[in-house]
């Protein structure tokens, strides 16, 4: 259930309902749009009275909500989410880049890829630390060393850092060097974890998983969004199906309608999505045009050298290559790519 709060509300009044709704026994999540203030009641509301509390003074009215997720939902906030990440705005009309190699192998294969995205204009730095591997024996990251070597590309190119955390345990670590927390798609129902990222009140972008609907990806979101931590960035990065060509398939329909149902910022990962760098600048193409506020691109100085997704990484001049036709497709749905 929402309540909406009369235009001319006062401060008192909302406080006053939100106090009522707690002592109930619900949570009271405040949403205040320019026009006037919602209020989102989580929990079991059948114990509410909901003409009582379209009673109270400066409510307008109630309104029921049927969907699972409440605080992803744009029935709780009708707005876009926007919110920076060390000068970043995400979820705006500024359409983010988000490249880098898929795993940070030594010091001078990242600080030269971090050096070559920069050029090409991309916003934030990703490469992984922490790989989760579907082979026991391939590369599993630099842990750590790849922590400190991804902060020291910080430093140096004023990126902010997007990084994989793969349990409860990693997140104070992680959490110490990335400015954005990565779950996972092979995590995104990892509820520990998801309470855990919650917890640490850092900026988590949520990839989907493997097999997961609509729904469970913003239901994994609530997860996080319970905790008060309201800077989620949703991942469509492909979802598996019968196909074989590619190595996933890329969802684009998810990005149109993960925006009509969350008002939280979507971003794409075409690499994921379609396993082949030949396939990378369409998919990207496609789906700045469906309406991404963002892409996250795997991109390596040398794919044919890289120790895991070689395949499915761009070589610098071809990322910067797709950077200049994505500030047209920009241009063309009302949004702005700046370098």
């Amino acid at each position: 259930m929402i309540v909406i709060m009369r235009h001319n509300a006062s401060t008192a009044e909302v406080a006053n309902v939100a106090a009522r709704i707690e002592q109930l026994g619900c949570q009271a999540h405040l949403s205040e749009g320019s026009e006037r203030t919602i209020i989102g009641v989580i929990g079991n509301d059948r114990a509410i009275d909901k003409a009582h509390i379209e009673m109270m003074s400066g409510v307008e009215r109630t309104v029921p909500v049927l969907r699972p997720f409440k605080l992803a939902s744009r029935d709780f906030h009708p707005m876009d989410s926007v919110f920076p990440i060390n000068g970043i705005s995400i979820g705006g009309k500024e359409i983010v880049m988000m490249a880098g190699p898929c795993a940070v192998e030594s010091r001078e294969q990242l600080l030269e890829t971090a050096e070559l995205v920069k050029a090409a204009g991309s916003h934030v730095l990703r490469g992984g630390a922490f790989k989760p591997r579907t082979s026991p024996y391939s590369f599993q990251g630099m842990g750590e060393a790849g922590l400190r070597i991804l902060a020291e590309a910080r430093q140096k190119t004023g990126m902010p850092v997007v990084t994989e955390v793969m349990s409860p345990e990693q997140v104070p670590l992680v959490t110490t060097y990335a400015d954005i927390l990565q779950i996972g798609a092979r995590n995104m129902q990892n509820y520990a974890l998801l309470h855990a990222v919650g917890e640490a009140q850092r900026p988590v972008l949520l990839k989907r998983g493997l097999m997961s609907t609509i729904e469970e990806l913003l239901m994994s979101a609530e997860y996080i969004l319970s905790h008060g931590n309201q800077r989620v960035i949703l991942c469509e990065r492909g979802i598996r199906t019968f196909e074989t060509y590619t190595r996933n398939t890329l969802d684009i329909n998810a990005v149109p309608l993960l925006k009509q149902l969350s008002h939280l910022p979507v971003v794409v990962d075409p690499s994921h999505g379609t396993g082949h760098w030949n396939l990378v600048a369409p998919a990207a193409r496609a789906a700045i045009a469906a309406g991404a506020d963002g892409l996250i691109i795997e991109v390596h100085p040398r794919p044919e050298e890289a120790m895991s997704d070689g395949e499915q990484s761009l070589r610098p001049d071809r990322f910067a290559e797709l950077v200049e036709t994505l500030r047209i497709i920009a241009v063309a749905v009302d949004r702005t790519l700046e370098p």
